[in-house]
């Protein structure tokens, strides 16, 4: 969700973004009006999360280890990338007051947010630092979306990007390839 909070800062307070670096997505209006069946299917989640509460909340908090492990599971291009101990503490943290949270960030994307990228686009505000957009070449967005248009269209600024090889998870599928990368365009 780090991708999502840097394009609202990137626009919000453009001083403070010298560069934004973004994995695995498109811009959130940019996904939501290009909503298709297989688009719906694929980001279910998104669909499910933004529901009223307590909906998502109670039910995922009936099994959030199986609703975890179920969902990490899907987005990876095969092999479960997460070590154990990493999957452990991911556990230990979705507490019920963490279900919450991250069901107000999907309400937050698909309320708040459109509104506000709404009236940027309409006001002709796009971002204005330097954007790299590295994306998973066997996950969603590479099939659904063509992510550097999409960010050329959010951005006035230079755009740069390319698809690893690997599924949603780049940092723990292919950390070495996401490590050079960011660290050329950030240097």
């Amino acid at each position: 969700r780090g991708g999502r909070v840097g394009h609202r800062l990137a626009l919000d307070a453009p001083d403070a973004v010298e560069r934004l670096a973004v994995l695995d997505i498109a811009p959130t209006l940019h996904m939501y009006e290009r909503t298709t069946m297989e688009f719906a299917r694929a980001y279910y989640h998104w669909f499910f999360l933004i529901q009223p509460e307590p909906l998502p909340e109670r039910l995922i908090g009936a099994e959030p280890e199986f609703f975890l492990r179920e969902k990490m599971r899907r987005w990876s291009a095969g092999a479960w990338p997460f070590d154990e101990a990493a999957f452990a503490e991911y556990l230990r943290c979705f507490l019920p007051e963490t279900i919450h949270a991250s069901c107000e960030d999907y309400r937050a994307a698909a309320s708040i947010d459109l509104e506000h990228d709404r009236a940027d686009r309409e006001a002709g505000r796009r971002i204005g630092c330097p954007v790299q957009a590295l994306w998973a070449e066997r996950g969603r967005v590479h099939a659904l979306f063509r992510p550097l248009e999409a960010w050329r269209s959010a951005a006035s600024g230079s755009v740069e990007g390319k698809p690893l090889p690997c599924g949603h998870y780049l940092p723990e599928e292919v950390p070495g390839e996401v490590l050079a990368e960011l660290e050329r365009f950030l240097a």
